[in-house]
């Protein structure tokens, strides 16, 4: 039925539901916050193995690092198909299903006793569970139950992992200090199956699964029948995606992104900042403060989305994460000192503050596939993110500190900030199809 029928469709054969003080759709926007915040506890662990591991098996940081950064390929490359998963079968039953494979690989790594268990366990398993409730997850909640404050829904979301990580760093760090890295794995695996109960009792498809709007439409809008041939979606909307010059520069620095993030400070901080003296129960608190302020920056990010050009929100996001990496080599030092705190906030606040502006940028040019291709700019995101997790182990290991991944990655910032600037303007309502059609 086309959008002109629906919206023909007389009121009083509608399905509704006596008005309530609050929408329903800020229950399901609570449920899946609450959600990403079980599963973020896998987000904070791999920077926290990679000395324990070192040492207990001999592994090199390149080797742990190759498991990491196929965690990270792999929760990119596997959220597109995963939009296109709940297209079909429903959000509850992809995300609980992801939550139980995440646990189950996370839960083997305890009896592990080579690398390749530790690919297979962390890396793929984790990965494809991981991935497979990444943000496109947050992306669709955030396109089926609202029609106004997306933007700011989508930072609340986000900011949704960096509470995970603010929760589960400092439990996870003293766990593997007092008693190793197994209990702390398990506790990844006990964290995520908690989790299940929840999605599948509360979590909903659909607006009209309870007979409401979506949250600021004028007007009900039917559920859709599942989206057959998931796979096949997901790969003909990147086919029509990657004709479009706003998708590659969207992918690059939203790549650059995942770098100098996931990549770059969440794996290898901690083991950087070690090697200055710093205690390990110390470098994580840092990280878990920058959980703190990526709350206020990711919230803050969204606000301003729905008030100002993304575009240039995001260079000016990127200049400036760009500028504080390359102060970084100078403030690591044995003790935690103010400039230290100093970029330890600033750089909260710019965390994961991109993905607002990236989405709504998706939207812009999209339109109904936006979360589809959100999910293909997303795996650009890890496909960065995964190459430095393992480049800026194998560049400790070869000149013995991490100095050229930090002036590096400050580098690629700032190319992010001029690629951001060029993407241009669309009619908010342009799709991939017309799009590709008229290049």
């Amino acid at each position: 039925m086309s959008q002109t029928r629906e919206a023909a469709v007389p009121i009083e054969h509608q399905p509704s539901r006596p008005p309530t003080r609050v929408h329903r759709a800020w229950f399901v926007a609570a449920v899946t916050f609450v959600t990403i915040i079980g599963a973020a506890a896998f987000r904070s662990l791999p920077g926290l193995l990679i000395d324990p591991l070192n040492q207990e098996f001999g592994w090199s940081r390149g080797t742990i690092g190759a498991a990491v950064s196929l965690n990270l390929a792999l929760y990119g490359l596997t959220a597109p198909f995963a939009a296109a998963l709940m297209d079909r079968f429903g959000i509850r039953k992809v995300v609980a299903v992801a939550l139980t494979v995440i646990a189950a690989g996370s839960g083997l790594t305890v009896w592990m006793t080579a690398a390749w268990q530790l690919w297979l366990c962390w890396g793929l398993l984790v990965g494809l569970g991981s991935g497979s409730m990444a943000l496109a997850f947050a992306a669709t909640v955030t396109n089926r139950w609202f029609t106004e404050r997306r933007g700011l829904v989508t930072g609340i979301l986000t900011a949704a992992s960096a509470s995970g990580q603010l929760i589960f760093l400092p439990i996870l760090s003293w766990t593997v200090q007092s008693h190793g890295w197994r209990p702390a794995a398990v506790t990844v695996a006990l964290a995520a199956l908690t989790v299940v109960p929840f999605v599948w009792l509360l979590l909903r498809d659909h607006p009209a699964d309870v007979g409401v709007r979506p949250y600021g439409a004028r007007e009900f809008v039917p559920k859709p029948p599942p989206v057959t041939g998931a796979a096949r979606r997901s790969l003909s909307v990147l086919a029509s995606a990657v004709r479009t010059g706003p998708f590659w520069l969207l992918a690059g620095t939203f790549a650059i992104c995942g770098a100098s993030t996931n990549g770059l400070i969440q794996t290898h901080f901690v083991p950087a900042a070690h090697d200055h003296g710093m205690p390990v129960t110390a470098a994580a608190s840092l990280l878990a403060v920058i959980g703190v302020f990526d709350v206020v920056g990711t919230i803050a990010s969204g606000w301003f989305t729905d008030r100002f050009e993304p575009r240039r929100l995001l260079a000016v996001y990127y200049a400036l994460r760009g500028v504080s990496l390359l102060f970084l080599p100078m403030l690591l030092t044995p003790t935690v000192h103010p400039p230290m705190i100093f970029f330890i906030v600033f750089y909260g606040l710019d965390w994961v503050a991109t993905v607002p502006p990236t989405l709504a940028l998706c939207r812009e040019h999209y339109g109904e596939d936006s979360a589809i291709v959100f999910g293909w700019v997303l795996a650009s995101h890890q496909v960065g993110a995964a190459l430095v997790a393992y480049l800026g182990g194998v560049a400790r290991d070869v000149f013995g500190s991490y100095d050229m991944v930090w002036y590096a990655s400050g580098a690629l910032c700032a190319a992010a900030a001029l690629m951001a600037l060029v993407i241009r303007r669309q009619p908010a309502a342009t799709k991939v199809g017309e799009l590709a059609v008229a290049g």
